[in-house]
């Protein structure tokens, strides 16, 4: 395959699922902005995304007020921030349309509706469409594409870089949601790993999908010890960081065969820690600690993809170090 090619099926995968990951993101604070103990602060659950969601850094320079409308106004809708939701839908059907003949009809028709629909979206038709309508639209579109992709194209090295492209990008967010919202969740007089407002966490929860996923496997109230290990350590959870590294280890091995290459040696010592990894070591050492170096070590895998397969260097993107 073309590096050429390799290089839009992996970002317009990539693209497609920080969108979806930005929406669920936008859609946790929101839901946590409304609960009446914060009804009087709603910008301080917004305020974390601005660090932790792609972008250019530009909101200080392109709005006056820090509230939760200015904030969601940046990342869902600024044409001028590339790291927006309509941006990434934009950027991610540019990249389809730059290879139609290596997806099917199917993805690219699915990818450019889904643009079609937001290409003209201003604030005062998110507010008539409502934040959270809109939040769950941007996750059914993506799980469509997913679906599509899946279920219609052919399971060759095309289809392995946009597994790549997606699982990448899928464990950055899973790590850096649940490390900031830790941190916001979690009373500074408490102790990490104490009982903190069921609400909250739940809104956590199924903010990436994984509320019943918790039910199912604790049978118990939430607590926040444990839905660090369903996110982080569960092989079985489709957004855990342990999951996103077994389908990450296995597309490397298919595209790399024979080759020893560096990026599969990167993903194999992540990969090793967190399949044997334990959720009291983890704390032990600090959940934070060990969030923040497994990013660090994603952004590696993601910059020795790009080195070992694709054609350029991987874009710079605000909160991305």
């Amino acid at each position: 395959m073309l590096s050429r090619t390799a290089e839009n099926l992996f970002w317009m995968a990539r693209s497609m699922e920080r969108a979806e990951n930005t929406a669920r993101m936008l859609d946790v604070s929101f839901r946590m902005s409304l609960l009446p103990s914060t009804l009087d602060k709603q910008a301080l659950h917004f305020e974390p995304i601005l660090a932790i969601a792609p972008g250019d850094g530009r909101f200080h320079e392109l709005y006056n007020e820090l509230s939760h409308e200015t904030i969601i106004r940046y990342v869902a809708l600024e044409r001028e921030n590339a790291g927006s939701i309509c941006s990434l839908i934009r950027q991610a059907r540019e990249n389809a349309r730059a290879q139609r003949s290596a997806i099917s009809s199917e993805a690219w028709e699915s990818l450019n509706a889904t643009w079609l629909q937001v290409q003209n979206l201003d604030y005062e038709g998110l507010k008539r469409w409502g934040y959270r309508d809109f939040f769950d639209w941007v996750k059914e579109r993506s799980h469509l594409f997913r679906g599509v992709v899946f279920g219609t194209m052919l399971h060759d090295d095309a289809f392995r870089f946009i597994r790549l492209g997606t699982f990448i990008e899928r464990a950055d967010n899973t790590a850096r949601i649940l490390d900031v919202k830790y941190h916001v969740l979690l009373p500074e007089t408490e102790q990490v790993g104490g009982y903190v407002d069921y609400y909250q966490w739940g809104a956590l929860l199924r903010s990436v999908g994984a509320f019943r996923a918790y039910r199912r496997v604790y049978h118990d109230t939430v607590y926040p010890w444990r839905i660090a290990e369903l996110l982080i350590l569960r092989a079985d959870m489709p957004r855990s960081l342990h999951h996103c590294y077994e389908v990450l280890i296995g597309a490397l091995n298919e595209l790399s065969g024979k080759k020893q290459l560096e990026c599969r040696s990167i993903a194999g010592q992540t990969y090793a820690r967190l399949r044997y990894g334990r959720i009291d070591k983890i704390f032990g050492g600090g959940l934070h600690e060990f969030l923040t170096d497994f990013i660090s070590s994603n952004n590696a895998l993601g910059s020795q993809i790009q080195e070992d397969f694709l054609m350029k260097p991987t874009p710079i993107v605000a909160g991305a170090a």
